[in-house]
């Protein structure tokens, strides 16, 4: 959401620019300006106050960026080599990503393969480390905007579930039943975060939908060995859903071998991975609905236990683990999330069911 009014104005334009100056702005503060030409508006620029405005990669007339550093703004560089837009001022969009025909050749591969260059010594270059810590400030910008106002609900489950599974069925039903109270959010990725996703993008529409988009994508259960063939499934389900539910993907190319999916109408990539597994879990302001999953999947329910064990009653989102086999026997975090939750304000907002109806029924109920 780009912003127009308010404390932070982001200007992406030289018509907005012009448009704002021609109202007779005669102060900056506050004002984000991002990739403008302005080489022919100095005087205009230096006629005003500048102090705390924030020019990123705006090309100047000779002399006139140091002017305006010298009256206090702060001037950030065009870091063109960088594949990704990093003071891009929105979240993803899924085609933004999947920009071309070979997935070889898209945005998100070429950023992940970007992301993996390093200089002799091992690490990236400081231009380069400059240029992802830019995008993610950029994103956090991006996202704080996108989920204002909003109910979050987070759904954590294995990236490892494959289209056309039960579990995919169950992560995908479970999307579908709260998808139209509450906005989804996931880690973005393949999986049962991908079916929630997609779950969600179809909660408007009647359960025979999702069967039959269930049904579509099974022909291509896995990105492996073709993340291509698993977009372009993906993709063809998007394009015939009548009216599209929005939710939210919070990847990582911190995991670059695991692909976007395509089902988030909003996606807010991350190269810093510790960055995107804090802000995921800080967003599910209406709680989060852990299914069976390993070690990713149990490192987000302790995260999560740690925040709310010590929160006040006031700000507490409530936690509600699918599977009472997985979690008291197969993974027992079940045991332990109980024991810490005992006598603390959360102890009443920590839940065991055994299937996606339960939990659904749970979280709509504190809506």
């Amino acid at each position: 959401m780009r912003r127009t009014h308010g404390r932070i104005v982001d200007i992406t334009t030289l018509a907005d620019l012009d448009a704002r100056l021609g109202r007779g702005a005669r102060s900056l503060e506050g004002w984000r300006v991002v990739g403008v030409d302005l080489t022919g508006r100095g005087s205009a620029l230096l006629s005003r106050s500048v102090a705390s405005a924030l020019f990123l990669g705006c090309t100047f007339a000779d002399g006139d960026e140091e002017e305006v550093r010298r009256r206090g703004a702060v001037v950030l560089p065009d870091l063109a080599a960088s594949p990704v837009d990093t003071y891009r001022t929105t979240l993803y969009a899924p085609r933004d990503l999947y920009d071309a025909p070979d997935y070889r050749s898209s945005l998100d591969a070429r950023a992940y393969a970007w992301s993996q260059r390093r200089t002799d010594r091992g690490a990236p270059s400081q231009e380069e480390a400059l240029a992802r810590a830019l995008h993610d400030h950029s994103i956090d910008q991006a996202l704080a905007a996108w989920v204002d106002g909003r109910r979050v609900l987070g759904v954590m489950g294995g990236h490892a579930l494959e289209r056309g599974s039960a579990g995919y069925a169950d992560a995908a039903r479970l999307g579908h039943a709260v998808g139209s109270a509450v906005t989804v959010a996931t880690g973005g990725g393949p999986g049962a975060m991908e079916a929630a996703n997609l779950g969600a993008l179809l909660s408007a529409s009647g359960p025979a939908a999702l069967d039959h988009a269930l049904e579509v994508l099974s022909a291509v259960p896995s990105f492996t060995p073709d993340v291509g063939a698993w977009a372009r499934a993906a993709f063809s389900v998007v394009d015939r859903v009548g009216e599209p539910v929005e939710s939210l993907g919070i990847p990582t190319w911190h995991y670059g071998h695991e692909p976007p999916n395509p089902f988030a109408t909003a996606i807010a990539k991350y190269f810093r991975n510790a960055t995107r597994e804090a802000v995921l879990l800080e967003v599910c302001t209406a709680g989060i609905v852990f299914l069976p999953g390993a070690g990713g999947t149990v490192q987000e329910v302790f995260q999560d236990a740690c925040e709310n064990y010590y929160a006040d009653e006031s700000s507490i989102a409530p936690m509600v683990l699918v599977g009472r086999a997985h979690w008291t026997e197969a993974v027992p975090a079940w045991p332990l999330l109980r024991a810490l939750s005992r006598g603390r304000a959360m102890e009443k907002h920590v839940h065991l069911v055994d299937t996606v109806p339960e939990a659904a029924e749970l979280v709509t109920s504190y809506t």
